[in-house]
C-alpha cells in the first residue's frame, strides 16, 4: 500500500492544485516497470516529508487527460507544484535523493 493518495483527471484540480501545501505528482502506469522500480523512493518521500508535502501518484493509463496538458510526454514523469503552479519537473528514474532534492527547495 502507498503512502501517496492516487489521483485522477477529476479529482487533480482539487487534491493538486488546490492544495495548501505543495505537491509532488507521479505520473505513472501499472505496466511501466521504471515507474514500479520509483515506488518505494516515492513512498518514502511521502512518509518523510509527510507534513511538509503532499505526494499523489496519478495513473496515466486510466487518467490520461491530466498528463496530456501537462505536456507529459514519457513516464516515470514527477512534477512539484507549489500554489497551484508548476515549479519543478523531472522525467525519468532518480535516486531518492534526487527526489528529495527535486521538492526540497518549494517546500
Amino acid at each position: 500500500m502507498s503512502n501517496a493518495l492516487e489521483v485522477t483527471d477529476t479529482t487533480f484540480q482539487t487534491e493538486v492544485l488546490e492544495s495548501d501545501k505543495p505537491v509532488l505528482v507521479d505520473f505513472w502506469a501499472p505496466w511501466c516497470g521504471p515507474c514500479r522500480a520509483m515506488a518505494p523512493a516515492v513512498d518514502a518521500i511521502a512518509e518523510e516529508l509527510d507534513d511538509q508535502l503532499k505526494v499523489v501518484k496519478h495513473n496515466t493509463q486510466d487518467s490520461p487527460n491530466t498528463p496530456s496538458s501537462l505536456g507529459v510526454m514519457a513516464i516515470p514523469t514527477f512534477l512539484v507544484f507549489k500554489g497551484g503552479q508548476e515549479v519543478g519537473r523531472h522525467t525519468g528514474m532518480m535516486s531518492v535523493d534526487d527526489l528529495r532534492g527535486l521538492v526540497s527547495s518549494h517546500l
